[in-house]
């Protein structure tokens, strides 16, 4: 295994650090509120960075969403990557890549999905969709949905579909982390397939879990360069907060689960890439970025003492996203069973 960036990768993780770094301020964040922030979107799009993602592959975009996660900035970048780009890249016909990806390259179009599907959508005879879906990120900026219905077959929505008795609605609704997010009702809508093979809706939902758990490692790094830039200058009784014992064990327990969401994030995204089996390293990641990545926003926030009670600092950002993150593709202990139960099923297969 080689995690080494290519120089295409680290150029565009360059780009992406300064752009995000510059924009993505606390002051704009304030000023965002729970939604988006479009001028730092339509920055990203004409830098060419969400179109660059098809060029430098899934470990790529998980370097791209380690520099978001870094400053939590709010835009749909992963979303349209991952629910966009690569879904249609990967699994849709030569037709539907040359008509819909030139406005996700472009951010004219933002895609996002309806995932994991928990049975909430089916498809009636009439080849219509029905259901409603109580939560989707960024849907309130989405202009497509991706949607599985209950047979796992992947469906392109659009966000406003046309006709007075085919109807998508989109009702506000605010997460742990604002995420512009919405809920999806469906009430006779006629989707656009999305590949054939009964496997996409897996690869789809490998690939965002590895994705997701990059921006984990990048909002848990954020976390911790915080609390460690907190207890250095801070002091307690002459002496910097840093130099107590606990406060470094508990830095550095935190540092060990930050590295361990990135490396397994980075394994199944080089995986990915290289067309190998990627399955178990994707649950893999996203069952560090769970469980490791609730610890580590827990304890960026305790390591700011009082001052990471107060909902007004830039570390309870990171507290917010670090905890939507953990459930968001599933929690540790869903993702866990879900991965034994593969492990159980290819020994089955080989014993046979």
């Amino acid at each position: 295994m080689d995690f080494t960036p290519s120089e295409e990768q680290s150029a565009a993780r360059g780009l992406a650090a300064r752009i995000f770094g510059d924009l993505s301020t606390h002051e704009r964040l304030t000023a965002a509120g729970t939604g988006t922030d479009a001028e730092l979107w339509k920055e990203l799009c004409a830098a060419g960075l969400p179109a660059a993602v098809e060029d430098i592959g899934l470990l790529g975009l998980v370097l791209l969403l380690e520099e978001q996660g870094r400053t939590t900035a709010q835009v749909p970048f992963a979303a349209t990557c991952v629910y966009g780009l690569l879904a249609v890249a990967e699994h849709g016909t030569p037709e539907q890549c040359e008509r819909l990806l030139p406005g996700m390259r472009d951010g004219t179009a933002v895609a996002t999905g309806a995932f994991p599907a928990r049975g909430r959508v089916h498809l009636a005879e009439d080849g219509a969709l029905y259901g409603a879906v109580p939560w989707v990120p960024w849907l309130r900026d989405a202009t497509h949905v991706l949607v599985a219905d209950t047979d796992l077959a992947l469906w392109i929505v659009e966000a406003s579909a046309p006709g007075a008795e085919a109807r998508v609605t989109v009702e506000p609704v605010e997460t742990t982390a604002p995420w512009s997010a919405g809920r999806l009702v469906l009430d006779g809508v006629r989707g656009e397939r999305l590949g054939n093979r009964p496997e996409a809706y897996a690869a789809v939902l490998a690939t965002a879990r590895t994705a997701f758990a990059g921006l984990q490692a990048g909002v848990c790094a954020g976390s911790l360069a915080r609390a460690v830039h907190h207890t250095v200058t801070r002091e307690q009784f002459g002496r910097p907060l840093s130099t107590n014992q606990g406060v470094l064990l508990r830095a550095a327990d935190a540092h060990m689960d930050t590295e361990a969401i990135r490396v397994t994030a980075y394994e199944a995204a080089w995986r990915h890439d290289g067309r190998r089996a990627c399955a178990e390293q994707a649950l893999t990641a996203a069952w560090w970025a769970s469980e490791a990545g609730k610890r580590v926003v827990h304890a960026g926030q305790h390591l700011h003492g009082g001052t990471g009670a107060d909902l007004d600092h830039p570390v309870h950002r990171h507290f917010l996203w670090g905890r939507q993150l953990d459930a968001y593709l599933g929690c540790g202990s869903e993702v866990l069973e879900e991965l034994g139960l593969l492990l159980a099923d290819s020994a089955q297969r080989d014993a046979s």
